[in-house]
């Protein structure tokens, strides 16, 4: 299975969208309400899909870019958000960005590659951050075969991340949906 481009507008164009919860995740707009999160802060959500995260965090004020391959769910936040900046919404490679941000946030994004690629998602996300720099957000903590989404645990999260960041908090996370309940870790990771 070539997880490419072509791929991905299929599964958009299909309405094959499982992993799509319709609204922004509760753990990820908490985490920059709660927290307080700069309104200056420059924030990147990679592999975005329907972007409500980018959308909500959009309305708070942030600037935000999000990238995917697939253009069909960017011409969907373009609908739903006129306001949301088109030079901000960037069809094409996460491998490919050259910008740097004080924030990027994973949500289902990890688990949509396919998992010969988490070394190099790890050390590309390290190059995105400004010094200190942080990636926050949710990783499935237990495994799903035949993928996408791919899942893993907590020990190999762990072992890979250490390498580039300092890991801050990576534990179960309390504010799931409910599907996604005892299943989700969240992590806030300070680029090294």
């Amino acid at each position: 299975m070539k997880l490419d481009q072509t791929y991905w507008e299929n599964r958009y164009s299909k309405g094959e969208t499982g992993w799509d919860i319709g609204h922004s995740s509760p753990a990820i707009l908490s985490y920059f309400v709660d927290n307080n999160i700069n309104k200056t802060a420059k924030i990147l959500i990679p592999g975005a899909g329907n972007a409500y995260e980018a959308e909500a965090l959009h309305t708070l004020g942030y600037t935000v870019d999000v990238v995917d391959l697939a253009d069909h769910p960017l011409q969907n936040l373009r609908k739903r958000v006129p306001s949301f900046p088109t030079n901000q919404c960037i069809q094409g490679d996460f491998f490919a960005l050259d910008k740097t941000y004080d924030y990027i946030v994973e949500q289902t994004f990890f688990c949509a590659l396919d998992p010969t690629l988490r070394k190099a998602y790890a050390t590309k996300m390290q190059s995105l951050l400004k010094p200190a720099g942080k990636l926050i957000g949710l990783l499935f903590n237990k495994p799903l075969l035949g993928g996408p989404p791919f899942g893993g645990n907590e020990k190999e999260y762990r072992d890979l991340f250490s390498q580039h960041f300092s890991i801050l908090e990576m534990n179960l996370c309390q504010n799931s949906i409910k599907p996604r309940q005892g299943n989700e870790l969240f992590i806030e990771l300070q680029a090294l």
